[in-house]
């Protein structure tokens, strides 16, 4: 069967005047390795690179190249971590500092070296007189040299690396209990592996190679301080067939390095390449309508104490929160209002607010996010991509000292109660965005918190999904010691899942009331539209409302004269006519409808008027039908004053 011809995608095709140059300098790096390949002696190669000082100097090039890379990791990896995570005056000093030895010329560094290291140096004599240890001319000044040189390749590249993973990650596990060192070990190292790999292959590669600072600082002693390179330089005035032998195994290494490393260690946390692709929710039709109780053993192990919350907020957010044991607030507001800097507050991971917080008898303001008892799931679940789903579910158990095969057991009831107990041994990569929720969400639950902080957990499932998630959060909520803050712009969730509704806006607290009279007197424009209602903000008249946005508003039950308050009208309320109508409503505006979306077994219309504010009204399709109803239709809309309802804000 004939394949198709492959297609040039337009304007693939490199312009000549970047082709030419581009094909000359590949030209430029190739000839010298060229001329190695072609001027080496192949049938007296064996010999050349068996001979006693060229092993001597392979030998004595191995050592001073790995304690230099074992140098770099125990002083480089600290390094690149503070540079990337803690900000400090002279940054770009440090950073600049690790830059140099890059750039400087391999002898001036020798030169620096012998200053500060050799027997007249800055520290050279102290060092002799003190520990009795000299420097120059020995191995260990091979290996100082060798390190001064490439111990910035593993800083720059690990650096990069850890500024490429968020910090969510890290804050998510010390919410779960891990304390730094136990995060750096078990998260932040194993997330920036391909990095740290890629850094210490270089590392050890340029200490393999290092000439100039060697044969300055150390000398060419063979046996003590001659490397392969020195060795090379020798040979090329003694013996040019076996300098050029020994060039071509120390080429040959490093080749290898570079195959090694291509496209393979060289991606960031972020790079996602070589990864399963996220697999489509599956659906939960095995899992029954009542869930599961947890196991005995769960249940036996699972705190027992109450915990109220008291928390007073300041900075950006600014509040005061009270809350009993078992209580649970949805945090509500539009985009920007503070919600998740709230949460960040109490979870003390946020310069922007800070929060006094006592939990029970405890006042824990002091306490590392570690040590709170807050679990947080933000809004991507910010799943370890290095762990299993159940590896996942049991690391706050693990932290807080479960042994590991109890943590498992309770990590699998967790994820069989959630539907996703099947998917135990995957990696976040394999998982789908509601399968990772799901997953997300056991965990928090399962490390036994005080305090518990969901950043919308249900967002990423389809509906017949977070119907069920929504059952078995209430389930435990319902026997929570502590308090649960869920941030939501599901409408469904807060009534449902809330006893209270915290409505933000800019920082401050607009309400603070049961999900019941948020819904029937909302004080928000933005809680309102959630809802699904018109809200319009205005000055109370004697008989309405003068609008913010325009016109007059006629009301059954007005305020006092000069209140500012907000309007509410139901999109059923609205009446939608094709002529202006006559009889009972008293506010009548002409408008155009500007969209049509389906809700259910309604029709929404966004209908715009030059006399009101934007209103949305809600028609079935017959109706919809009969009045002839399309984009941009004329239409003339019709408000009660019976159906407003006036909340002073």
């Amino acid at each position: 069967m004939k394949r198709p011809a492959l297609r040039r995608t337009p304007g693939a095709r490199a312009p000549l005047l970047l082709t030419v140059p581009a094909l000359l300098a590949v030209a430029f790096l190739m000839l010298p390795l060229v001329g190695i390949l072609a001027r080496t002696s192949w049938g007296e190669l064996g010999t050349h690179l068996t001979a006693e000082p060229t092993t001597q100097a392979l030998r004595l090039s191995l050592l001073v190249s790995l304690w230099a890379l074992g140098l770099s990791l125990l002083f480089g990896v600290p390094l690149a971590w503070l540079l990337a995570r803690v900000p400090f005056p002279g940054k770009a000093f440090v950073r600049s500092l690790v830059l140099l030895p890059m750039v400087l010329p391999p002898t001036v560094g020798g030169v620096a070296l012998l200053l500060a290291f050799g027997r007249r140096g800055l520290l050279g004599p102290w060092l002799e007189d003190t520990f009795g240890i000299t420097l120059p001319f020995h191995t260990s000044g091979a290996v100082l040299a060798a390190t001064f040189v490439a111990m910035p390749f593993l800083v720059i590249s690990l650096e990069g690396a850890l500024g490429g993973l968020r910090p969510r990650y890290e804050e998510t596990a010390a919410s779960l209990g891990a304390s730094p060192v136990r995060v750096f070990l078990t998260v932040t190292l194993p997330m920036v592996a391909p990095g740290l790999i890629a850094g210490a292959a270089l590392t050890w590669a340029r200490a393999l190679g290092e000439f100039g600072a060697t044969i300055t600082f150390a000398g060419n002693l063979p046996g003590t301080t001659q490397t392969l390179p020195l060795q090379v330089y020798l040979l090329l005035q003694e013996s040019p067939e076996a300098a050029t032998s020994v060039s071509l195994l120390l080429l040959a290494i490093a080749m290898i390095v570079l195959i090694a490393l291509r496209g393979r260690w060289t991606g960031t946390p972020g790079d996602h390449r070589d990864r399963p692709a996220p697999r489509p929710e599956e659906p939960m039709g095995t899992t029954p309508d009542v869930l599961p109780e947890p196991p005995a053993y769960v249940r036996e192990k699972a705190p027992q104490g109450r915990w109220p919350l008291h928390a007073d907020v300041t900075g950006f957010t600014r509040l005061a929160l009270a809350a009993d044991p078992g209580t649970t607030i949805a945090v509500v507001g539009p985009n920007g209002a503070g919600k998740t800097t709230l949460l960040r507050a109490l979870l003390g991971l946020t310069p922007r607010a800070h929060a006094r917080l006592r939990l029970g008898d405890t006042d824990v303001t002091a306490l590392p996010p570690h040590r709170r008892g807050v679990a947080w799931v933000p809004q991507d679940g910010a799943l370890f991509p290095h762990l299993s789903a159940l590896s996942n579910t049991a690391y706050g158990l693990r932290t807080h000292g479960v042994p590991r095969a109890e943590a498992r057991r309770e990590a699998q009831s967790w994820l069989d109660r959630l539907g996703v107990g099947h998917l135990a041994h995957r990696k976040p990569g394999q998982l789908s965005g509601g399968q990772a929720q799901r997953v997300a969400l056991a965990r928090a639950l399962a490390a036994r918190p005080r305090l518990l902080l969901l950043d919308e957990p249900l967002a990423a499932l389809d509906q017949t999904t977070r119907a069920h998630v929504r059952h078995t959060l209430r389930r435990h909520l319902a026997e929570f010691g502590g308090v649960c803050l869920i941030v939501t712009h599901d409408p469904v969730e807060a009534v449902s899942l809330a006893d209270r509704v915290l409505v933000l806006d800019d920082g401050r607290v607009l309400q603070d009331e049961p999900p019941a009279e948020v819904t029937r007197h909302p004080r928000s424009p933005w809680v309102a539209r959630m809802l699904g209602r018109n809200a319009w903000p205005g000055t109370a008249t004697a008989d309405g409302l003068q609008l913010a946005g325009g016109g007059r508003l006629v009301v059954a039950e007005p305020l006092a004269p000069g209140t500012e308050a907000l309007a509410v009208i139901a999109p059923e309320a609205v009446s939608v006519h094709r002529e202006k109508p006559t009889g009972s409503p008293r506010n009548v505006w002409p408008g155009t409808v500007r969209e049509i979306t389906s809700g259910g077994s309604r029709l929404r219309l966004l209908i715009t008027s030059d006399r009101a504010p934007d209103l949305v009204a809600e028609i079935t399709p017959q109706a919809a039908a009969e009045l002839r109803i399309a984009d941009g239709t004329q239409v003339w809309t019709g408000v009660k004053a019976t159906e407003v309802t006036v909340v002073p804000l």
